[in-house]
């Protein structure tokens, strides 16, 4: 029976150790070029072929990436994994989809599931309810590459990829401000996730640059990004029973803007005749409503696609990498 040559038959013949010939053909940095040009031209004289399973074992490599997000049904979120799928596949990498359900006991659980998979690194969109990152910050500690997309953790150091969320609220309320309305109400997330900070700072900036003041009972957080009903209807009710009731809406999320346009039907509010609306929103489904809404887009696909770029070259860098880079891609307010 033929028995193919080991590193261990390599090594034998050069005098050298396992370790520093298997490094060698790995092409790594901590070996001389001379001795990496004995090995190789021995590997090739011999016709050595490396054992595929042994090497995945060597390196640790799944060839698999792991994907945390709160909702695969969220326009955004279904955008983004088309992007990712389309890179990840591309180079030769499977694609493990989990969803939090806005739950940071669910994001523990699943982000768990993914390491103890032995996945190579993880994409991961922040839960609502989610504010201690020490979960993720462990894993990364001991080597688990990982970039963050759309709701990032700012207190980990990697590769953060968001849209120009500032901009978006921005252009959504002066849009509203330009048709008049005067008492601009803010429907929101949780208060402590990067993206409702930056909404939130967007639409105050348009506010201020046009002389209208800042209302603090118009600001309406829902804790888990309106995945329950329940809370954004509590919140509209809330500002619809205002003495002071605002004519107007920036609705910051996807799930948000379409159950805000629901609690509205329910209440028997006409919009835009009694209460003029903007968003963010992925959804094309909005074009169907009468009115249709005219929302801010994210570029959701071309996000995914440039966090699992970032992702595969941190796991195929050969060397530490310490500079990391925050990228913001542009909105876009579609008028409909």
């Amino acid at each position: 029976m033929f028995e193919p040559f080991t590193l261990k038959d390599i090594a034998k013949a050069l005098g050298l150790s396992t370790s520093t010939v298997s490094r060698a053909l790995r092409d790594t940095h901590e070996i001389s070029a001379e001795t990496k040009k004995i090995v190789l031209e021995y590997a090739q004289k011999i016709n050595y072929k490396p054992n595929p399973n042994a090497l995945s074992l060597k390196e640790r490599r799944s060839k698999s990436i792991g994907v945390i997000v709160s909702e695969v049904a969220n326009h955004y979120f279904s955008q983004a994994i088309n992007g990712i799928e389309s890179i990840a596949y591309d180079k030769g990498y499977h694609v493990i989809i989990t969803q939090t359900h806005e739950s940071y006991e669910r994001e523990k659980i699943n982000i768990q599931h993914l390491a103890s998979r032995s996945v190579d690194g993880l994409l991961v969109s922040l839960s609502a309810e989610t504010s201690d990152t020490s979960h993720l910050q462990s894993l990364h500690k001991r080597g688990l590459q990982m970039v963050f997309f759309d709701r990032v953790a700012e207190d980990i150091e990697t590769h953060k990829i968001t849209a120009n969320n500032e901009k978006g609220a921005f252009e959504a309320t002066e849009y509203l401000i330009r048709q008049g309305y005067k008492k601009i109400a803010h429907l929101t997330s949780s208060d402590h996730l990067s993206i409702s900070i930056e909404r939130l700072n967007g639409y105050k900036k348009a506010l201020e640059q046009h002389g209208l003041p800042f209302n603090p009972h118009y600001l309406k957080y829902c804790p888990h990004g309106g995945m329950f009903y329940d809370e954004v209807e509590n919140a509209v009710k809330e500002l619809m029973n205002l003495s002071d009731r605002p004519d107007a809406v920036f609705v910051a999320g996807d799930r948000l803007s379409v159950g805000c346009l629901v609690v509205f039907k329910n209440l028997n509010i006409q919009v835009p005749k009694d209460m003029a609306i903007t968003g963010f929103s992925n959804s094309d489904v909005l074009d169907l409503m009468h009115p249709p809404l005219t929302a801010v887009r994210q570029p959701a696909f071309e996000m995914g696609q440039i966090a699992t770029d970032m992702l595969i070259r941190l796991i195929e860098s050969r060397y530490p990498v310490y500079e990391f880079e925050k990228k913001v891609l542009d909105t876009s307010l579609l008028i409909r």
